[in-house]
């Protein structure tokens, strides 16, 4: 499966960015989708996921609160709303795509564990 995330670019500090995580070469389903972010020079950062399973999602401590991650199976596409933005958001936020299973918080949130990849989104925030 193609993974291509979306939706990135440049806001001030307070702002809302909706990002969307397509897939193409094959569907969602069956796939648990999650979002990782990296900034310079720090390790890449769980966000949030989404299961196939249930349609339940998980979020990052730091983030719960301002990140909504949502699926449209029908679309293929996944979306991270994330508002009430800082500029420590600041960050290529990528999303990431693994076979459905049921497995531990710990492990969804390293992102070794992922199958699939797509190139990331910019995301800056001005302060």
């Amino acid at each position: 499966v193609q993974l291509q995330a979306s939706g990135g670019g440049l806001v001030q500090a307070g702002g809302s960015l909706r990002l969307s995580c397509a897939a193409s070469g094959r569907t969602f389903r069956s796939y648990d989708v999650a979002w990782f972010r990296q900034a310079p020079g720090k390790e890449r950062e769980f966000v949030g996921l989404v299961l196939w399973s249930r349609s339940d999602t998980y979020s990052a401590d730091s983030l719960r609160g301002r990140i909504t991650i949502s699926r449209d199976n029908a679309k293929n596409t996944v979306y991270l709303q994330m508002n009430s933005l800082k500029p420590e958001d600041t960050a290529v936020y990528f999303c990431a795509a693994k076979r459905s299973g049921y497995y531990s918080v710990t492990y969804y949130s390293t992102w070794a564990n992922y199958d699939y990849w797509g190139k990331g989104t910019q995301v800056t925030v001005s302060s």
